[in-house]
């Protein structure tokens, strides 16, 4: 295996142990790094994000025992799974010396064909991670801007609902929401660029970022109620660079809904 050149060395350490321990369980067919790492744009900040692909008939047992071989790499202070991202076969660790972050998704498989990333192989039983790999492409879960119109003007009116009831909190995470879910994958897809929220949105896309700063906004009626506008204008900047069926009827009411009852 060839490490990427920004692996750093740290990283590089608690690699080598966790392939020399995993490996030693015949039940672990490959290892394999995505994210920074096979993109080769790590810092001494990023994470390991490994696939742990098993054998199909040990995959419920090695669930079962995930904690204990963790456990085996030297140096683990805490573990937990991964149910608040939507993911239980994940399993997020730290690791000491150097508090890196792993993060150690156990797969059967024939489920390694699914991937987001163009995931490295670090290690493997006979390739059989690399012949998965070759039965399917990668592939970034794209922004489907029809499924976000037909969606949108809700949550604006939500938003716009949770400001007028004094509830700017709710109305502060709602912004949130519509930044990542919204326009900076639109805008980062429109760039040929891997939609992923608002991650690294700074280095890649920074023009848009510096717009994006004016959605942000303190918990506050005078400070939501320009954001949220920033928010429509964004999208409707980002709409219309693309083939939509627009909900006019929705979109006239609410925008009217909010001038009545924010602006007026």
């Amino acid at each position: 295996m060839i490490y990427p050149k920004t692996l750093p060395a740290a990283h590089k350490r608690l690699l080598i142990k966790v392939i020399d321990t995993f490996s030693q369980d015949s039940r672990i067919v490959g290892i394999g790094a995505a994210g920074s790492f096979s993109s080769n744009s790590m810092d001494k900040f990023s994470d390991l994000d490994l696939i742990i692909a098993i054998e199909q008939h040990s995959f419920d047992t090695v669930m079962e025992e995930r904690f204990k071989l963790i456990d085996k790499v030297d140096g683990k202070i805490a573990a937990f799974t991964g149910e608040h991202v939507g993911e239980p076969r994940l399993i997020i660790a730290l690791y000491q010396p150097d508090l890196v972050h792993v993060d150690f998704k156990f797969v059967s498989l024939p489920d390694a064909t699914k991937r987001v990333d163009d995931v490295k192989v670090l290690w493997e039983r006979d390739r059989q991670l690399t012949n998965v790999f070759r039965q399917t492409n990668h592939e970034y879960p794209q922004p489907d801007i029809q499924w976000i119109e037909d969606r949108f003007w809700i949550w604006v009116h939500y938003c716009a609902t949770k400001i007028a009831r004094g509830e700017f909190f709710e109305a502060t995470e709602f912004l949130s929401f519509l930044r990542t879910t919204v326009l900076s994958p639109l805008a980062l897809q429109q760039h040929g660029l891997t939609p992923s929220g608002v991650r690294t949105i700074e280095r890649r896309l920074p023009e848009f970022a510096t717009l994006l700063r004016e959605t942000i906004a303190t918990p506050d009626r005078e400070a939501l109620i320009p954001a949220l506008q920033k928010c429509i204008s964004l999208y409707l900047e980002l709409r219309n660079k693309e083939q939509v069926l627009v909900n006019t009827s929705a979109e006239e009411q609410v925008l009217a809904y909010f001038k009545q009852e924010l602006i007026s």
